[in-house]
């Protein structure tokens, strides 16, 4: 990744709003440049628009929307914010807090109303950290059902989406960016900008940064997008902007393994326990699946099992993956406590000794409260190891998605949002709140394509 001036450079064509990244955060920063009133070009690395929002379950947390309001669940932007900085120990710019909480629901509402995305709050089960059922998903619960409807939302609106372009070289006057240099299978062009918005995700997939930042991960499953390479960072350091919390990430200490299928956390929150291979638990599964993949990973093997039962089971199967999971034999099944020991190769007096000291009341010696019914046959168990998702860390933005400049101020025409920016999920994985990626992807793209849109259209022509 480069950064170069500008001198002697000639565009092969020139676009008023340019964005990098064809992911959930691109494609929603263009159909808000769009609906703004400006022009937009989408170039994506990838063959089709994928990233890292196609291998989650596409759920963006939202706060007093009327899907909440429709089931009943009162609910503000202030308590989600409250909520974003209990999890990650006030961590985080409250400034971004807030504008990320406050326009979360109006960003949800907008997708649905404008564009016809068909979304709904999960409303069955809590996740760790939310003090209100604010998770909002379209029909499959799937990540990737987002991106292919957002991708055929830009389609109908006429927003053009290159792909097989990888941006390779910013061009910069000062602290204007003046446009991008991009690697396709027919070789190199320049594309000119008035506005440039970087949505091309985090560094999770580029592994010497990830040793960098985040030892303690590093050994970890990627269960990202293989193009989060740290693009928009390197090129941010390059230009002397500021970066923040850069040590900050999302774990899952829940993928199926050898699958490589994500195991919803509802089998956790609805009193599902995980235990290593000795038949023992280990933690305190309640804090959070992001804290959880360094639990399994700590564990012999870096492997455990999570054990739940039919019942749970029927609350994870609205999740696709979960379905994919059963469908592909990771999910092992049992009438009886020693059937379940036998069929995951565990010490059966332990693993009976494990669940039957689970109390129906009061904290565990964990700290855990259960709330719900004691597992009961058949019993359901799945073998999972620890995952690194994505990073939280990024560059530091205004309010207005502006990437800020280390000594000071924003550049001009320089935007971030999503994996790009920094996020609110504090300085480690601990403070990440269920969503947090979506969150920032959603909510600061919808801003950064509205200003960019608005501020090119100001230009000369």
């Amino acid at each position: 990744m480069q950064v170069r001036k500008t001198v002697d450079t000639a565009f092969d064509l020139d676009v008023p709003v340019l964005i990098i990244g064809a992911g959930a955060s691109g494609m929603v920063a263009a159909l808000s440049a769009v609906d703004a009133g400006g022009e937009v070009l989408v170039v994506e690395a990838d063959p089709t628009p994928s990233g890292s929002t196609a291998l989650s379950a596409g759920l963006i947390p939202a706060a007093g929307t009327r899907f909440q309001q429709d089931v009943g669940i009162d609910d503000s932007a202030a308590l989600f914010a409250a909520d974003i900085q209990a999890k990650a120990r006030g961590e985080n710019p409250q400034d971004l807090v807030d504008i990320l909480a406050e326009g979360a629901g109006a960003a949800v509402q907008w997708l649905a109303d404008r564009y016809e995305l068909p979304f709904s709050v999960v409303g069955d089960f809590d996740y760790p950290g939310h003090s209100r059922r604010r998770m909002h998903g379209l029909p499959s619960r799937a990540g990737r059902e987002l991106v292919d409807r957002l991708r055929a939302t830009c389609e109908a609106q006429g927003i053009d989406i290159i792909c097989n372009r990888r941006a390779v070289t910013l061009f910069r006057d000062g602290d204007r960016i003046m446009g991008i240099e991009v690697e396709s299978p027919d070789g190199r062009e320049r594309i000119g900008c008035g506005a440039l918005i970087l949505a091309c995700s985090g560094f999770g997939g580029n592994r010497e940064m990830v040793a960098r930042f985040m030892p303690e991960i590093d050994g970890a499953l990627w269960f990202g997008h293989d193009g989060n390479r740290g693009d928009a960072v390197n090129w941010g350091e390059a230009l002397g902007a500021a970066c923040q919390h850069l040590g900050a990430y999302q774990g899952h200490g829940n993928v199926a393994t050898p699958h490589g299928i994500l195991i919803t956390w509802a089998v956790i929150t609805e009193g599902g326990v995980q235990v290593n291979n000795l038949g023992r638990r280990f933690w305190n599964e309640s804090q959070g699946y992001s804290e959880s993949a360094r639990a399994v990973l700590a564990q012999p093997s870096g492997v455990a099992w999570t054990i739940f039962d039919r019942r749970i089971a029927s609350v994870a199967r609205q999740f696709q993956d979960f379905k994919d999971a059963e469908m592909a034999g990771a999910i092992r099944v049992a009438d009886s406590m020693a059937e379940l020991a036998e069929a995951c190769g565990l010490p059966s007096k332990a693993l009976a000794k494990t669940l039957q000291a689970i109390p129906h009341a009061g904290p565990d010696g964990f700290g855990r409260v259960f709330g719900g019914p004691p597992l009961a046959p058949p019993y359901c168990a799945v073998k999972v190891t620890g995952a690194l998702f994505h990073t939280q860390g990024g560059l530091s933005v205004t309010t207005d998605a502006r990437v800020v400049r280390a000594a000071g101020g924003p550049f001009p025409n320089l935007f971030a949002a999503g994996g790009a920016s920094v996020g609110v999920s504090g300085t480690g994985d601990s403070g990440y709140l269920s969503g947090n990626g979506l969150l920032s992807a959603v909510v600061l793209g919808r801003i950064a394509g509205r200003e960019a849109a608005q501020q090119t259209m100001q230009l000369p022509r």
